[in-house]
C-alpha cells in the first residue's frame, strides 16, 4: 500500500520544530478548518509528513510521521474536531524555504503555493521528493 504525504503547518513561536524534536511525539490539534480537519481525518499511520514553519521562517524543516490516527479531539466543546499524533523523525539538511518553493517550476502546483492558508494539506508523492532533494 502506498504511503500517503502530508505537510503540517506551525509557527515557531508556539509549536517549534526543536520542541517537537525534544518532545518525540505531538497530538497535532487545534485544527479549525473544515478543510484542515478532513485531511487529518485521512491521514493514515505511517504516512509521511512535512514540517513547516509559517509566518516567521516561512520553511519546511523537517520530516515526521503519523504514528497515531485520527481521533476525537479534546481542546474544543464545540464542532466536530479531530487531531492526530505525529512523531518526529528528523530535521532536513537545509530547511527549504517558501521562496525556494515557489521558484521551482515543478512545485507550481503545490498545496501550500496554490492554498497558502491551509494548515494541514496533502503533498504528492512527486512533490515529497523534490522537497526531500531541496533539503539535502
Amino acid at each position: 500500500m502506498a504511503k500517503g504525504y502530508w505537510l503540517v503547518k506551525s509557527e515557531p513561536s508556539v509549536y517549534p520544530w526543536a520542541q517537537f524534536v525534544t518532545e518525540k511525539k505531538t497530538l497535532w490539534d487545534g485544527v479549525r478548518s473544515f478543510e484542515a480537519r478532513n485531511n487529518l481525518r485521512a491521514m493514515k499511520k505511517g504516512d509521511l509528513v512535512l514540517f513547516y514553519h509559517s509566518n516567521e521562517g516561512k520553511e519546511i524543516v523537517g520530516l515526521a510521521s503519523v504514528s497515531a490516527e485520527a481521533t476525537p479531539e479534546t481542546t474544543s466543546d464545540e464542532g466536530d474536531w479531530s487531531a492526530v499524533e505525529l512523531a518526529a523523525k528528523k530535521a532536513l539538511a537545509r530547511p527549504v524555504s517558501l521562496a525556494q518553493i515557489k521558484s521551482d517550476p515543478r512545485l507550481k502546483d503545490m498545496k501550500l503555493v496554490t492554498h497558502s492558508r491551509l494548515s494541514v494539506m496533502p503533498v504528492t508523492a512527486r512533490e515529497f521528493k523534490i522537497i526531500l532533494e531541496l533539503g539535502k
